[in-house]
């Protein structure tokens, strides 16, 4: 396949590098193909694996400006909480792990390419996948003139082995031999792991126990809960059982709580933005924390309506985010509005973590919209007058009443 970009304005491409052998092949394929200088660039976004070694790889590779930064912080403050803030899930289930990672890999490519005068991103996502369209989705909604290079939509080195014989005939350093492939793709930052190809291309395999890294099975979960509290800032977590922790911190902890509780496992088979179906097997513990406190501690704060149109908008939210629209126009409009929702979501929830479960267990909140003095079985005092229940109900059952003498309508 013929690339769209021209060679010749191509001097300089900032490559979002993990040290692989994916993304070592194109470091020096991009070298050559485009007789260019690469910059690269290593995040590391809390995915428990060591990036320093990046640099050494790099450098092995003769490449003189290396960027690896930790974007932990950022990457929940930024991206992770105000997702959360909208109480996202794709298609019913998926808590956008992956997703939500690839905005600020493109914010960061974007901003290098600016601060080493290059005049391309390029990235290691296949043909096949969301990724690519996250990565220059991303990359185009803030540079419109970035120029994109995406070697597997290029070249013809469509296997493992392929990859391999160019590595040996070129002389890359590569860890990983021949018959040593790890049988699933996976993909890791603090929010989540993926696991997607190998045995889980049927949908039908049961993942093996080991597959799993970050959650206890069921069966060697603790016998007995685990209770916390989640004190919550215009919609945020700020402290876990009353000590302040940073985003990432609390992230971290809650990785750590869920996880030895078995919490956060999902089998999917999701429908991705390039039309195909897709299984892949999620671990999202803290998260899946996250989602339920937040909703717990929104339903003594929010008003019934403005609840009602947070669910309402949230499936159109996720979906953006999971086809790659993170920076544009109509997420930040419905982040503003999310966030606007968020001013009075402050308080506390208390939480039992048990076999895979998340309990609510307590909330209380100084904005909190509950009132016993309303909802009380008992002698409410007048706070509230039964009688204006009938007319209440007989406004409503109007239009029933008017279509059902009309045409006799039955059940």
């Amino acid at each position: 396949m013929v690339s769209k970009n021209n060679p010749a304005d191509i001097n300089k491409v900032v490559l979002a590098y993990s040290g692989g052998l994916d993304t070592s092949v194109i470091l020096t394929w991009l070298a050559e193909t485009y007789d260019c200088e690469v910059v690269t660039f290593t995040a590391d976004i809390g995915q428990g694996e060591e990036v320093e070694p990046a640099r050494a790889k790099a450098e092995a590779l003769g490449v003189k400006e290396i960027f690896i930064e930790d974007l932990t912080e950022e990457f929940v403050a930024d991206f992770v909480f105000p997702m959360f803030r909208a109480n996202a899930v794709y298609e019913g289930e998926y808590l956008l792990g992956t997703s939500i990672a690839r905005p600020l890999i493109s914010k960061r490519l974007v901003e290098i390419a600016r601060e080493t005068g290059a005049d391309a991103v390029s990235h290691g996502a296949t043909g096949k996948g969301n990724d690519q369209v996250r990565f220059e989705l991303g990359a185009y909604g803030l540079a419109p003139d970035i120029k994109v290079i995406a070697p597997w939509r290029e070249w013809d080195l469509n296997s493992r082995d392929s990859l391999l014989d160019y590595a040996e005939a070129r002389g890359i350093p590569i860890e990983g031999k021949r018959g040593q492939k790890s049988p699933y793709s996976m993909d890791a930052n603090l929010l989540h792991i993926s696991y997607e190809g190998g045995e889980l291309e049927d949908p039908m395999f049961e993942p093996s126990k080991d597959m799993w890294q970050l959650t206890t099975a069921l069966e060697e979960a603790p016998d007995f809960p685990t209770y916390i509290e989640l004190t919550y800032e215009k919609g945020d977590v700020v402290a876990i059982d009353g000590q302040a922790m940073t985003p990432g911190q609390v992230l971290t902890k809650l990785n750590q709580l869920a996880g030895e509780n078995g919490i956060g496992r999902l089998d999917l088979v999701e429908n991705r933005f390039v039309g195909m179906k897709s299984r892949g097997c999620y671990e999202t513990p803290g998260g899946t924390v996250l989602l339920k406190g937040h909703r717990a501690i929104e339903s003594i704060t929010l008003d019934r309506e403005s609840a009602h149109l947070k669910d309402e908008i949230m499936p159109k939210y996720a979906k953006l985010i999971y086809n790659g629209f993170w920076f544009s126009p109509e997420r930040l409009m419905m982040q503003s509005m999310i966030d606007k929702s968020q001013e009075n979501v402050n308080g506390m929830v208390r939480l039992k973590l048990y076999k895979g479960n998340v309990i609510v267990v307590g909330r209380e909140s100084d904005d909190s919209l509950y009132d016993e003095n309303i909802v009380t079985f008992e002698d409410d005092g007048g706070a509230y007058d039964q009688t204006d229940a009938e007319g209440f109900i007989r406004l409503n059952a109007l239009r029933l009443r008017t279509v059902a003498a009309k045409h006799g309508l039955q059940p």
